[in-house]
């Protein structure tokens, strides 16, 4: 993991010598300063993972420091120190906002307790932080419902190289589980103690997807008004999955195979390289190779990603699947709603079991999310289904295959054009709009668009 950052704000010389020497030992950056303007000044153009903080000082003061690190927004965890303490100081400091009060003069493990303290309480916060977005759910591969072959030889996968930092790809359909996958690899190995941060490249504009992925420096571009840390140096320790990374930029490209590469990043407007230790897991609905191939792809980063591949199958691919996953949905939803659905009409799940799911597992979740919230009684009925998989096998037929055709992927295709065409016609080409009714990503929806030569204008 790369070393924490400190900044030492005290204005005698000696004691400022003496911690950066106590510090350095211990496998800490320390910067130091003055008195409080300096130190401001140097959290304009650093960011510091902690600040120890003299409270007698000429020019400005502790106290005076803790209140203008408030004004800018500045959350670093502050801890101050003074050889004329008093409680009455300690408790105005803590509502200032230091995390810690220290009497000057103390032990070298005094200190590096303090430190230790307060840097667990900040990995707890992170933790916490994540755990709320996550909304408590668990990400084991115990919990990838599935009874598929391919699966199972998934999950074998999964356990046996979770623990180490090999790059892994994931590619599969929209709404396969991929996402499902990244988290059961970081939570199945050591990095499960540090963060998963997921990013997707394509939902970001170009502009700001560089400072997002690798943080920038004060003044580095018109609106950088402070030093801000990137997902990279967020994920530090952890895990950083890169979904849709068929979207990222070339310039981009470039950039993530010298992560790859030296295990480095350089923030936008910096020349100085921070060392970070991240495993990157990515994923993709693109064919990467294909895309290699016509120059849209860095082949150097496509093999610099590709060292552990996993293809997830379709719904439609694993049917023996169905059963389960609509009797999890069930339990999952009836219990969130409150309510009593504990069973499924036999026609229904005849229906369900020969609908094509080009939504997949997501499309299938929604569904079943959508009858509960319908139901009234104790199991899920046909009217409580959407329109479009009630009819889905009089629109199946009614496609243009000639009559001796038994190519499912011919189908499956004229379907999904068909189904595309009449949401964008009925949305009046609102692509958001049309992503939502067809229960795909919006990301989904352009690819299916280009790659079925859909002509808009001709809608």
């Amino acid at each position: 993991m790369a070393p924490k950052r400190i900044l030492v704000v005290d204005d005698e010389e000696n004691f400022r010598h003496m911690l950066t020497v106590i510090l350095k030992k211990e496998k800490y950056e320390v910067e130091t300063a003055s008195n409080g303007i300096e130190g401001l000044q140097k959290v304009d153009l650093n960011t510091f993972d902690q600040i120890l903080c003299d409270i007698r000082m000429p020019q400005m003061d502790g106290l005076e420091f803790l209140k203008e690190l408030e004004k800018k927004g500045v959350d670093t965890t502050v801890i101050m120190m003074s050889a004329y303490g008093t409680v009455d100081i300690a408790i105005e400091a803590m509502k200032l906002g230091a995390y810690d009060y220290i009497s000057k003069p103390f032990k070298p493990d005094e200190i590096i307790l303090a430190l230790r303290k307060a840097e667990e309480r900040e990995r707890l916060k992170k933790e916490n932080e994540m755990l709320r977005k996550e909304v408590k759910k668990e990400y084991s591969f115990e919990n990838i419902i599935s009874k598929n072959e391919k699966m199972k030889q998934i999950f074998e996968v999964i356990g046996k190289v979770a623990q180490y930092k090999s790059t892994i790809l994931i590619t599969g359909e929209s709404g396969t589980g991929k996402e499902l996958v990244a988290r059961a690899l970081h939570y199945h190995g050591d990095r499960a103690k540090n963060l998963f941060v997921p990013v997707n490249c394509g939902a970001i504009p170009e502009n700001l997807l560089e400072s997002e992925l690798f943080g920038h420096s004060k003044g580095a571009f018109t609106d950088a008004i402070r030093t801000k840390k990137g997902l990279f140096e967020e994920a530090d320790g952890g895990t950083l999955f890169l979904d849709e990374i068929g979207e990222l930029p070339t310039q981009l490209q470039v950039k993530l195979l010298r992560v790859l590469q030296e295990g480095e990043i350089r923030r936008i407007g910096e020349s100085k390289p921070i060392q970070i230790d991240v495993r990157i897991v990515a994923a993709t609905v693109k064919d990467l190779a294909k895309e290699v191939s016509e120059g849209r792809f860095r082949n150097d980063l496509f093999y610099r990603l590709n060292v552990l591949p996993i293809h997830l199958p379709p719904l439609r691919e694993r049917k023996e699947d169905i059963p389960l996953l609509i009797a999890h949905f069930i339990k999952k939803h009836s219990q969130a709603m409150n309510k009593n659905v504990v069973d499924i009409d036999p026609k229904v799940l005849e229906i369900l079991m020969n609908h094509q799911w080009f939504g997949n597992v997501r499309e299938l979740e929604n569904t079943i999310e959508r009858a509960i919230v319908l139901s009234e009684g104790s199991r899920i009925e046909i009217d409580q289904l959407p329109p479009e998989i009630q009819t889905a096998k009089d629109k199946l037929q009614s496609t243009s295959l000639e009559e001796e055709d038994f190519s499912i992927k011919k189908a499956a295709k004229i379907l999904e054009t068909n189904l595309i065409r009449k949401a964008l016609i009925k949305t009046k080409g609102n692509h958001t709009h049309a992503s939502k009714l067809l229960e795909i990503s919006h990301r989904a929806l352009l690819y299916k668009i280009k790659e079925y030569g859909i002509i808009e204008s001709e809608l």
